[in-house]
């Protein structure tokens, strides 16, 4: 009984034990296909991708000591064996990513937790596809909503537009559009003290202001909370 009951402790210990309860929604009013990537080391989730339709949720039951990042993809065609092609945000080709990321540009939900408290942020440093929120619920006290519901793809500046028959799709950084140093904070620009806000990322701070418009935007966009679930909403 004392041998079962430690090999049990011991299983448990091995597997990990769910530290929050993600929620997926989608509130556009198309279909969306989210993407899920996980850090290095850790479990993938859903496989890594799964549509939503409009109203559509899914609860995900997120292991303790995860980290890795949601997004959005549209305008998504994939056969029955789960190839195809999305307009923003593919990770390949594939509906079930399987640990491959987004190509830019797409807005991220990033998220690593317990470490030891759960830190999580909307991230426009890789450009914007659409809106995205996280709401926390049952955390601690400094817990509270980060967004970036501002449609920049209308707002985006002059030359980081993506265009798909004319129309504005997605909104590239200013490091994807130009690649120089100082825009995508490499080689002398690789340093908070070095790798300033420019005005391509002042205008996304100005329509997202709690989210990461550039690299070394830590102060203002990475946000903080303990035992709590979180929804994260699109659009």
């Amino acid at each position: 009984m004392e041998f079962s009951l430690f090999f049990l402790l011991s299983l448990c210990f091995f597997l990990g034990t769910d530290a929050a309860v993600f929620t997926l929604e989608n509130k556009c009013s198309d279909i969306i296909w989210p993407g899920i990537q996980p850090g290095a080391g850790r479990p993938q989730l859903m496989n890594g991708g799964l549509q939503l339709k409009p109203g559509e949720t899914v609860t995900i039951n997120v292991p303790t000591g995860w980290s890795g990042r949601f997004w959005g993809r549209r305008g998504c065609s994939f056969d029955v064996s789960g190839k195809g092609t999305c307009v923003t945000g593919d990770c390949g080709g594939e509906l079930e990513c399987a640990g491959a990321g987004a190509v830019p540009p797409a807005t991220l939900a990033e998220f690593t937790l317990d470490s030891p408290l759960d830190f999580y942020d909307v991230s426009l440093v890789d450009g914007y596809n659409m809106p995205i929120s996280i709401t926390p619920s049952g955390g601690s006290s400094t817990c509270q909503m980060v967004k970036c519901l501002s449609d920049l793809n209308q707002q985006c500046p002059g030359g980081l537009e993506m265009k798909k028959n004319d129309m504005v799709v997605a909104c590239k950084s200013a490091c994807l559009a130009f690649n120089k140093p100082e825009y995508c904070c490499t080689g002398a620009y690789d340093t908070s003290q070095t790798c300033k806000p420019t005005v391509y990322s002042k205008a996304f701070k100005l329509a997202c202001p709690m989210a990461y418009s550039y690299a070394y935007d830590d102060t203002t966009s990475t946000f903080t909370c303990q035992k709590a679930n979180y929804s994260i909403g699109f659009c």
